[in-house]
């Protein structure tokens, strides 16, 4: 087993039409505005940018997005990561009953030598913070929709 490699998938069920879902999550600059645990995310480009996140536990992750895949009628957003997470994100939008579900899935490689290190003894809490995290997008992201 590879211990630096992760495999996440989360579920968020939002009450917001999949349209005004989809609008928010394609700008990724704005993420730090509803997502606390993304502390920046910065356009370098047209469909390239980098983020520093930090949740629960004291270190940082830097990372550059390049987007792979942007399919407004499909739902999907997919981003390829470099730096501190070799991988991907994505993103699937979909009606669900009377408002949308979101599917969040990401695979990589943690590359940051501290945390490749302390993979083996620290891969629960490690899940465990990326957990928080989750959870803490879903609820500033459901906010920032019912504000608008």
């Amino acid at each position: 087993m590879n211990w630096n490699h992760y495999r996440f998938v989360s579920v968020w069920e939002l009450r917001a039409p999949p349209d005004a879902v989809y609008a928010e999550l394609e700008h990724v600059e704005d993420y730090p505005r509803w997502w606390p645990q993304v502390r920046e995310a910065t356009r370098t480009g047209s469909g390239s940018g980098t983020t520093r996140i930090r949740s629960l536990l004291p270190y940082d992750l830097v990372t550059t997005v390049r987007e792979r895949r942007h399919e407004p009628e499909h739902g999907v957003l997919e981003a390829v990561l470099g730096g501190d997470l070799d991988g991907w994100v994505r993103w699937t939008v979909a009606p669900h009953g009377f408002g949308t579900r979101v599917v969040y899935e990401q695979e990589v490689e943690v590359r940051r030598t501290l945390l490749r290190v302390l993979a083996l003894p620290c891969r629960p809490v490690f899940r465990a913070n990326h957990a928080l995290m989750m959870r803490a997008g879903r609820r500033g992201l459901a906010a920032r929709l019912e504000a608008v």
